[in-house]
């Protein structure tokens, strides 16, 4: 699913993820909650968040199930200093213990089912530190906005992305999520599973792997985390 098309035009597929006013907040935070100790990010990615982290003093590591996506990060100014462990989060060990461990941007729904789903968050828990703290961004589900019937809705309809959500297993929670960009002229388009997720469902996950929630917040900035908020930034701890 991340092979190397996708991964040589990700960055032009989200490249609004890449402006300042998305990732300065994010990595503000990070590096407050990592203090002085060591990050490792799941699924880094082409370093997106962990390039500028580390910019910003953070040692970080990376843990990333493609190694097309590795590619592109270390193509990247500084991107060969950040260690990468080709694997997947759920099982995967980076080789230190670490203050902060964090997953971005939705990717606890790639895991497709909820046994891994808390597998990542016991891996996790098993990198971090006496006092350590895990970090999760993903968004709410919110059904409230499907029309009665409906079982897929666009999501972005833009000059250069068509995004398409399919509901196909309200059971297990699973959805699909399809995309056409025009990438430099060229049409990619990517279809790729998710598990949607509830905060209190993410909170007995936490419980289970040993942490216990500090944050919850609407967005890295801090704000308020209500009932109308369409995604959150969760901080859990372990004990310490």
């Amino acid at each position: 699913m991340w092979g190397r098309e996708i991964a040589e035009a990700y960055d032009a597929s989200v490249a609004s993820r890449f402006e300042p006013q998305d990732v300065e907040p994010t990595v503000e935070t990070l590096a407050e909650l990592a203090g002085d100790g060591r990050a490792l990010e799941l699924a880094i990615g082409t370093g997106r968040i962990a390039l500028p982290l580390a910019a910003a003093g953070v040692e970080v590591h990376g843990i990333e199930l493609s190694p097309h996506m590795v590619e592109q990060l270390c193509a990247k100014p500084g991107g060969t200093d950040v260690p990468v462990t080709i694997g997947d989060m759920a099982s995967t060990r980076a080789v230190d213990d670490f203050a902060l461990v964090y997953l971005v941007f939705n990717t606890i729904t790639n895991v497709t089912t909820q046994p891994e789903q808390v597998a990542v968050f016991r891996n996790a828990a098993g990198h971090l530190e006496s006092g350590g703290r895990f970090v999760v961004e993903v968004g709410v589900p919110r059904f409230d906005r499907v029309p009665l019937g409906e079982s897929r809705q666009v999501f972005a309809m833009e000059d250069d992305h068509v995004g398409v959500e399919s509901f196909d297993d309200p059971v297990g929670q699973i959805s699909w999520s399809h995309h056409w960009w025009d990438v430099e002229g060229r049409l990619v388009r990517h279809s790729a599973p998710y598990r949607y997720v509830w905060p209190s469902e993410l909170d007995l996950m936490a419980q289970l792997a040993g942490l216990t929630l500090e944050h919850r917040w609407a967005d890295w900035s801090g704000s308020e985390f209500t009932a109308d908020s369409p995604s959150h930034v969760s901080v859990w701890h372990t004990p310490g």
